[in-house]
């Protein structure tokens, strides 16, 4: 693979971001209102699409992207598009919205809708185990009062928990019929419908067949499975959300020599903020007095700190470390770097979810043709037996009940439920249901340097070339500075045996260069090498001026994270493409390159010049599973095909991944690649099962030869079936 190198200036990395974050917006969606509506019943991906067709054909309306983790949709639009057109737009579709402040960064509604799942789930089980209980006495042969006894008293417990924990199913499947849609709820619906239905016909009547615990039963599995996937949506909150956290609500302006305090709304171009050691940058703007270092390890990933003084360029974001600045505002609020790094980010989230499960796209056929299998049966037997409704009714729920989609359903999560619990056994958590899929699918892997390959902790290199003393010299001039290269040299030394410590009297810290003390009536410096009198060398560095004139070299490097090795070999084994992209120095970037025999790497890059090189191997035909761990990674993270976050990253990128590394070994990530193709070939295995089910089972119960027992029996063997299969994968 021939080398490929890009270096780009990195003065201001989040305002670097800002041309290509409004380049992508552009593509995205016009200059326009957009509107946010809560999707409180969205859950699958027929209510994506149907939610952002029907969107679009409201005149004025540009774009509509779903987010079914947070059962919202983003709206582009004209102006004069008010939130309650959409609103009755979507009313006609069958789906209640509502409109959200585009500031919330979340609503309780999707708390409430758990808590109603899990409050119906229980009442189903309940009912359930006290049903199969009653319904043990009636297989045991018992007859006449005993067996009519039975059967009224499970008709008095299933009917009201039918009606009940049930309304999930009948509240989706009204509102798709509503707009003469179909969807996957409406068989279930019916199934459990007409089961409880003919039960009570038959128990009334006395027949000798009822089916309240399969009715009964089967809510409850069912709505397993739909709090199972709830809790997997809520668990993943929006990264866009999380780096719009970050933003300071309020700032110290400076107005005529006098300070106030004043929220970010109220500050415009051209005024003046105050921003203390310690405190995070609350605007962009250009630094008007002062000098300090700033932490940009949020925006750029590097730890080291960056020395800044007047007419620097300073973002949303970063914190001030040492010394005090007065920063003139160039951009605050929603048009600050930050924000729109996370428009950015939001962009690339709507794009992923566009992702439609093996399952969903199943679903698209499976509902319509289940309920033209059972009208068909219905009518045939109708006519066949000369009107005998009961009959014809008896094996048309026969035919609706031994379709039920339990076995398709549980198709994919089983299999994800398998591959997930292996892989976490590995260190490996997986937050998304499609990960797995799209995992399977990667050939090309673009890792980030600080923090992801290495540790993102410096550690000095040359103690030991370095005479006792200087050493103890330095640790205790160390000692009094918060700068991450300071806490490391003074931590290293402390593992140094015998060294003893030096009495430094006058300590001062001089901001954005060093500190520095007098010891034996001499000044002694420790920081910067111009502030020393040395030239910077390619190395990360301190320099020691033991007020002799002469300098000394503390060396750094940043430790390679455990796995880091292996994982390239193993994934260029598999014949994986192997990128590295990085915020840092071209030399750093070259060294590490060389080390793990990667051959295309990028240094200095800014947070979208990351998020558009994935993009741009996407669109290559690339499918790129990303690793990194800051929050310059998100937007690359939220980008590509799928990705991988360490748990040690900040949150918005753990946010942003569909899987979470749990240690600090890289190793396990080649095995996932291959435990995620196995899962694939499973689901594939599942859905020939399900279908070779179907094949054979349903045409007995067209015939009339299975009753509507046989067919819940019947289906629950298949879905234990592809339980079963599921679980080879442990």
């Amino acid at each position: 693979m021939a080398a490929e190198l890009r270096i780009s200036a990195s003065a201001c990395p989040a305002c670097a971001a800002m041309p290509a974050a409004e380049a992508l917006a552009a593509r995205a969606a016009p200059k326009e209102a957009r509107l946010i509506l809560s999707l409180p019943t969205a859950h699958c991906a027929a209510c994506m699409t149907t939610v952002e067709q029907g969107l679009m054909q409201v005149p004025g309306v540009h774009d509509a992207r779903v987010n079914l983790t947070l059962k919202r949709v983003a709206v582009a639009a004209d102006p004069a598009i008010r939130a309650d057109t959409l609103i009755a737009a979507l009313d006609r579709l069958g789906y209640e919205a509502h409109e959200l402040d585009a500031g919330m960064l979340r609503t309780t509604a999707t708390d409430k809708a758990g808590r109603e799942l899990l409050m119906r789930l229980g009442v189903a089980g309940f009912a359930m185990m006290n049903i199969m209980l009653l319904s043990v006495a009636v297989w045991s042969g018992a007859e006449g009062p005993t067996r009519a006894l039975f059967q009224w008293v499970s008709a008095v417990i299933a009917l009201p928990t039918v009606i009940f924990s049930a309304q999930p199913f009948f509240r989706q499947a009204w509102r798709a019929l509503r707009v003469r849609r179909l969807n996957m709820d409406v068989p279930i619906s019916l199934a459990i419908i007409l089961a409880t239905l003919m039960s009570l016909y038959e128990t009334a009547g006395g027949g000798g067949h009822t089916y309240f615990d399969a009715a009964v039963s089967l809510t409850f599995f069912l709505l397993a499975g739909r709090y199972l996937d709830y809790r997997t949506r809520a668990v993943a909150r929006s990264a866009a959300e999380e780096l719009a956290a970050l933003e300071v609500p309020r700032a110290t302006r400076v107005r005529d020599g006098a300070e106030e305090v004043v929220a970010i709304a109220d500050l415009g171009a051209g005024d003046l903020v105050r921003v203390r050691p310690g405190g995070r940058m609350p605007v962009d703007g250009v630094v008007v007095e002062g000098t300090s270092e700033l932490d940009r390890s949020l925006l750029t990933g590097e730890s080291l700190p960056v020395w800044t003084g007047p007419d620097a360029v300073v973002s949303t974001g970063e914190v001030n470390l040492t010394g005090p600045l007065l920063v003139r505002v160039t951009a605050a609020g929603r048009d600050s770097s930050l924000h729109r790094m996370a428009d950015l980010v939001a962009v690339a989230e709507s794009g992923k979810n566009r992702y439609t499960s093996l399952a969903d796209r199943a679903a698209r056929i499976y509902a319509p043709g289940v309920h033209l299998l059972a009208a068909a049966t219905f009518l045939f037997w109708l006519l066949r037996s000369a009107g005998d409704v009961h009959l014809a009714l008896n094996i048309g729920v026969a035919v609706l009940i031994i379709t039920c989609p339990c076995a398709l359903g549980l198709a994919v999560p089983a299999v994800v439920t398998a591959a997930s619990g292996r892989l976490f056994r590995r260190g490996l958590l997986i937050k998304d249901g499609t990960a797995l899929e799209r995992l399977a699918e990667v050939d090309t892997v673009v890792f980030d340097k600080t923090g992801t390959l290495t540790m993102g902790a410096p550690v000095p290199m040359n103690l030991a070339d370095h005479a006792p003393q200087d050493v103890a010299l330095a640790a205790a001039l160390a000692a009094a500075s918060s700068h991450p290269l300071a806490r490391a040299l003074a931590a290293g030394a402390a593992d140094v045996e015998g060294l003893a410590a030096l009495p430094v009297e006058d300590l001062r810290e001089v901001p954005g260069f060093g500190i520095e003390g007098r010891w034996k009536g001499r000044r002694v410096r420790l920081g910067r090498a111009g502030w020393i009198g040395a030239t910077p060398g390619a190395r990360t560095a301190t320099w020691l001026d033991a007020g002799d004139g002469i300098p000394r070299e503390f060396a750094f490097a940043d430790s390679l994270r455990p796995g880091a090795e292996t994982v390239v070999a193993d994934l260029r084994r598999q014949g994986k493409a192997v990128h590295l992209i990085s915020g840092d120095t071209e030399g750093a970037v070259a060294a590490l390159a060389a080390r793990l025999g990667i051959e295309t790497w990028t240094a200095g890059a800014t947070p979208a010049e990351k998020a558009d090189r994935v993009a741009e191997l996407t669109a290559r035909g690339a499918r790129v599973l990303m690793v990194g761990d800051g929050l310059n990674d998100t937007a690359a993270l939220a980008t590509a095909h799928v990705s991988i976050s360490p748990a040690s990253a900040l949150d918005a990128a753990r946010v942003a991944s569909d899987i979470v590394l749990l240690g600090t070994d890289l190793g396990p990530i080649a095995g996932a690649l291959v435990t995620a193709r196995r899962a694939t070939r499973r689901i594939h295995e599942n859905f020939a099962i399900s279908a070779a089910y179907n094949v054979i089972a349903v045409p007995l119960a067209m015939i009339g030869v299975a009753t509507p027992l046989m067919a819940a029996l019947a289906m629950s063997v298949s879905s234990i079936t592809v339980s079963m299969n599921a679980l080879r994968l442990r």
